[in-house]
């Protein structure tokens, strides 16, 4: 008997986890953004706005009255009591705003949701996962990728990827690691992988030993 299966995937920033998230779009499955969400949930009138600014300051609104997410940023990474905070504040209506996605797609008739995920663990969406998909890769490709992809110093690359879990945590709380250094073929073929084992949980006819 088929079931429908919500899959976790995440990973440390830059590894690559959008490559994979793209590559198992292309096998049917639906995907959730969590960072798409969490620009929406920060859009100009959000609820969040008013407890942004009275928690990181003024600063972090911009004229128009959204979020300078940039400026954000900086100071939620500054520290780890501050990355706490912030996603003590954002997480709560984050994570309502994807499981709102996620009854969508299910709705929809999609049997496998893919929720892509950096603070899978750190917003407890992990609990609810049928299994969780992460994906790691060297600092120094990592630290290059933020550099590029975000346009920041490699000071302010390094702070996030301190604020953020480490790899052994990944690979020690996942039932599948993928381990990307950097072979595009080679990443597209774990995420062909994974997307066999979707199948299989779905289909219910074998007992996977992740």
């Amino acid at each position: 008997m088929r079931k429908a299966i919500k899959v976790g995937l995440t990973g440390t920033s830059g590894a690559g986890k959008s490559t994979v998230s793209e590559e198992l779009k292309k096998y049917g499955y639906a995907v959730i953004d969590a960072d798409a969400v969490a620009r929406l949930a920060m859009e100009k009138g959000s609820p969040l706005i008013p407890k942004l600014v009275e928690a990181f300051g003024p600063s972090v609104m911009d004229a128009d009255g959204s979020i300078n997410r940039k400026e954000l940023a900086k100071i939620a990474f500054s520290s780890p009591e501050m990355t706490k905070l912030l996603n003590k504040i954002t997480h709560p209506e984050i994570c309502r705003l994807i499981e709102k996605k996620i009854n969508g797609a299910f709705w929809d008739g999609y049997e496998a949701v893919i929720i892509d995920a950096p603070q899978l663990f750190e917003s407890k969406m992990s609990y609810d996962c049928n299994f969780i998909v992460s994906v790691v890769a060297p600092v120094e490709t990592r630290l290059k990728r933020i550099m590029e992809r975000d346009n920041l110093t490699r000071e302010e690359a390094e702070r996030r990827i301190n604020s953020q879990l480490s790899d052994d945590f990944f690979r020690e709380n996942s039932d599948v690691v993928i381990e990307n250094d950097g072979d595009e073929q080679k990443l597209k073929d774990q995420a062909l992988y994974v997307a066999r084992l979707i199948e299989v949980k779905i289909s219910g006819e074998a007992t996977l030993d992740f």
